[in-house]
């Protein structure tokens, strides 16, 4: 039986940190989540982009991989989940603690539908790490988030092998008490682990399949840095013009545990039926993957966000403060004082799942009017109790009227707290994120975006914002 990539989706932030930003001093770019995101919410992005188009009650596991999760004794896999509006009978499961956490869900999805009885498994791989503000890793690490569908039907790109290696060396680490990632001299961390080990899975794969580096169209590879990725690129005989996968070094950065994931899709992205593609990731061991593209991959171009449709649709922070701000580096006063936000109650939580993770309303059985949050009365026709639940997440809606609130407790001030008109009907309040002040309108198209509210005694708050819709 076939087994194989169905979907893919991807995620990178709205925001960019490069030349033109107040005090940053590298001249590469990359990716930089908004204060009220992190590893889950772009996760969910991704997934949704993803599974847009796709039935989600076949889904049967779900795999979340991020060395930053925001929950370090809790299932973080259970809120992408639920956020994603998958099946509540779902298997969901978190890897971390590893640059590798992206590859080895990809296996582990691979795997439990190569033995069933699950058809289809989502793998989610998403990284917001932080590095020494002004070291050379701050300049490299981005953020980004990316998702792979697993299944036996409708395959874009076919399964043939894989390959692991584990190593035990301290090269890259993060302690429990560490706020930053630490490394270790970089010689050391090529030649004793990067370059000696990835070399030796793919070569492994290939020698096993009497495979030649020109055998594949393209090779996705995981670097920690630029230099690196084409210094391994020359090592194992791959063309860096024709084969080798743009590692987004300069747009977006190493985004961790999603880093190789991330690529992968932009490589799906530009593929033709019959490619063969290598992809090969690294972290205290390595893995390589050997996927074929087939026909049903041109059912699927352009219907997806991948990466492609994110790297030309950006905003420059004006300084690098903002970007210390949103990291939680430097704690500025508030526009003005106010009492602080209230802990989360866990029982009114577990009680609005269906309302706020999954951000459904109703939909009236009589009129068929939908309505955000669910009502008892029909707004429009006062029917009582004859509703049916409807999903708000995926629909997109317009600007009815706003406001700014300069002195609301936000680190991007001034607030924009809107009502909005969702397209098939529906209204509701919502605060705007990723937006420009300057162009915001009555009539402004915007979509909904999981996003976190606050944290308060350890516990996130996520909730759904509206924002401007990306090109």
């Amino acid at each position: 039986m076939a087994i194989g990539i169905t979907s893919y989706g991807a995620y990178v932030p709205l925001h960019r940190i490069g030349p033109g930003t107040n005090g940053w001093a590298s001249h590469g770019e990359k990716a930089v989540a908004n204060f009220d995101e992190d590893s889950l919410t772009m996760g969910v992005a991704a997934a949704n982009n993803c599974l847009s188009n796709f039935s989600r009650e076949d889904i049967g596991a779900l795999y979340f991989a991020s060395t930053t999760p925001p929950y370090r004794e809790k299932s973080n896999a259970s809120i992408v989940a639920a956020a994603s509006d998958l099946p509540s009978d779902i298997f969901a499961m978190d890897f971390a603690n590893s640059l590798r956490a992206g590859t080895n869900a990809l296996k582990s999805a691979i795997d439990a539908v190569s033995a069933g009885p699950t058809r289809q498994a989502l793998v989610v791989a998403s990284d917001l790490r932080v590095a020494q503000p002004r070291s050379e890793l701050e300049a490299i690490c981005g953020d980004g988030a990316a998702a792979l569908l697993i299944g036996n039907s409708n395959i874009i790109a076919e399964f043939e092998d894989c390959y692991s290696v584990s190593q035990e060396i301290l090269d890259i680490w993060k302690a429990e008490s560490d706020t930053f990632i630490r490394t270790w001299e970089d010689r050391f961390i090529a030649e004793e682990g990067y370059l000696k080990l990835l070399p030796q899975a793919i070569s492994k794969l290939m020698d096993k399949h009497n495979l030649k580096a020109n055998d594949f169209a393209k090779v996705v590879l995981y670097a920690p840095d630029a230099r690196r990725h084409q210094e391994m690129a020359r090592k194992l005989g791959f063309d860096l013009k024709s084969q080798l996968q743009d590692p987004l070094f300069g747009k977006v950065g190493n985004t961790g545990a999603a880093f190789a994931v991330m690529m992968l899709v932009a490589a799906l992205e530009e593929a033709k039926p019959g490619d063969r593609i290598l992809l090969a990731n690294y972290g205290n061991g390595a893995d390589a993957f050997i996927f074929r593209t087939t026909e049903e991959i041109e059912n699927i171009r352009g219907k997806k966000r991948g990466i492609k449709s994110y790297l030309d649709s950006k905003k420059l922070l004006p300084d690098y403060e903002t970007y210390l701000t949103w990291r939680g580096l430097i704690d500025k006063a508030p526009p003005v004082r106010r009492p602080a936000f209230r802990t989360p109650s866990p029982a009114a939580m577990l009680r609005e799942v269906g309302k706020n993770l999954r951000f459904h309303g109703t939909k009236c059985k009589q009129c068929g009017y939908p309505q955000y949050p669910p009502q008892r009365i029909c707004t429009r026709c006062h029917a009582r109790d004859n509703f049916e639940d409807y999903s708000f997440a995926d629909k997109r809606a317009t600007v009815f009227t706003y406001t700014l609130d300069s002195l609301a407790p936000t680190l991007d001030p001034p607030m924009v707290v809107s009502v909005i008109n969702f397209e098939g009907g529906g209204r509701t309040f919502s605060i705007m994120t990723d937006r420009n002040i300057n162009e915001i309108k009555m009539g402004t198209p915007v979509e909904m975006t999981f996003r976190k509210f606050y944290t308060s005694e350890g516990i996130h708050n996520y909730f759904w914002k509206c924002m401007p819709i990306r090109a």
